[in-house]
């Protein structure tokens, strides 16, 4: 990770699951500049930064949606193939599909992936168990909550065994003691099918809360200023002295890029 500031004790690294080294720009706007970083298998990593730095377009490039401009991503050595690898997204807004219930809103990435049907009813029954939605399983999108929803995107993301999870702001819509369950929940959910994973939040007390590192953009063209390992015995406790050291890094990082940004930093057509 070029010129970025590496803060807290790591072991060695493992052999990496994903490794990125790529550059974005539309048209004459330059989106990402040279970012370069890997994740480990079954790593939870969190990207955070300021607004408009092209945290969605990030994982579009790592889900193989968007091809960066320069440079490339891998998942166990070889360019990202939506094909062949097994990659989920969990969105900002709840992607239930409406006309299907709870059960077969889970089962529709197995079956897209045509998994056995035994297969299938063994994998959703375990995971709709795990994420808590035992009971719920015949009711539809619009019988359960907005929390409850986004239970569902994540089971379907879990359920595939994927080989990289892509979690854009999922809590973000939620009020706080929803999202707070939510995080506990995706966590237990990780603790049980271990994968890996790359959040985004622009909330640096969930990125703490949830990762084993926390990576910074800075404002466009984005560049990693820091990354931020995050050696606290899960589960984590925010009013910790150590979390809030942490929680306070992070924050001092973060207020140093809004103090540099530029005023008009975004354009037409470019995600957030």
């Amino acid at each position: 990770m070029s010129g970025a500031a590496s803060l807290g004790a790591r072991a060695a690294p493992a052999c990496p699951k994903v490794e990125v080294d790529v550059s974005h720009r539309y048209g004459p706007l330059v989106v990402h500049q040279e970012l370069r970083f890997s994740v480990t298998e079954n790593e939870f990593l969190c990207v955070s930064g300021p607004s408009g730095c092209g945290k969605t377009t990030l994982l579009d490039i790592l889900a193989g949606i968007l091809r960066p401009s320069e440079g490339q991503v891998l998942i166990d050595g070889q360019p990202v193939d939506p094909k062949r690898d097994r990659i989920s997204f969990v969105f900002q807004e709840p992607s239930t599909l409406p006309w299907l219930n709870v059960w077969d809103n889970v089962a529709t990435g197995l079956r897209i992936k045509k998994v056995a049907p035994a297969e299938i009813r063994r994998k959703v029954d375990e995971i709709i168990e795990i994420v808590g939605l035992r009971g719920y399983e015949t009711y539809y999108p619009h019988q359960i909550s907005g929390g409850m929803k986004q239970r569902v995107a994540i089971a379907r993301a879990f359920a595939i065994d994927a080989d990289l999870i892509l979690m854009d702001e999922p809590f973000v819509s939620l009020d706080q003691p929803t999202r707070e369950r939510m995080q506990r929940e995706v966590l237990h959910t990780w603790e049980h099918r271990r994968r890996t994973v790359v959040f985004v939040t622009h909330n640096l007390e969930e990125a703490v809360f949830l990762g084993d590192r926390v990576v910074v953009l800075s404002a466009k063209p984005a560049r990693i200023v820091a990354e931020i390992n995050v050696p606290l015995a899960r589960p984590r406790h925010p009013l910790s002295p150590e979390f809030t050291r942490i929680r306070a890094t992070c924050a001092e990082i973060m207020q140093s890029l809004h103090a540099r940004a530029p005023r008009n930093d975004t354009a037409p057509g470019v995600s957030p």
